[in-house]
């Protein structure tokens, strides 16, 4: 196998649709997090609070799938500037580690997915028991 420009250069959009995809998971619990917030200060309901702890933990996992996909990212940079600059090794090891911290930011994302669902697990439940 050939390892020039083009082998981390292939990772450049699927690791930036993955962290515009975060990004906007993010965003969206942002959201869900005020109006809950609101929601329990108005009506001081206990039952919400399963849903803001499961919150807090999809922040983290979301924010540590961020942080293995920029690291991923840089690491491609790095790659390929060990490829300019003739440091065939360097590259070649950058793009591994940078495989690895792809890997680990998919796993989390497929945790913050499983969170997820059991966030909207937690709102049916809340609402049958009405």
């Amino acid at each position: 196998m050939t390892f020039d420009f083009s082998t981390p250069a292939l990772l450049f959009s699927a690791i930036s649709l993955f962290m515009m995809a975060h990004t906007n998971r993010f965003l969206a619990l942002a959201n869900l997090i005020r109006s809950q917030i609101s929601l329990y200060e108005n009506t001081k309901d206990e039952k919400l609070l399963p849903q803001i702890n499961n919150f807090k933990i999809r922040l983290k996992v979301i924010k540590n799938s961020q942080i293995t996909a920029i690291l991923s990212f840089l690491l491609c940079v790095i790659s390929m500037f060990c490829i300019f600059i003739s440091q065939q090794l360097i590259a070649e090891i950058a793009f591994g580690v940078s495989l690895i911290f792809l890997f680990i930011s998919l796993l989390l994302s497929l945790r913050e997915l499983l969170l997820s669902i059991g966030a909207l697990n937690i709102e049916m439940e809340r609402i049958e028991k009405k």
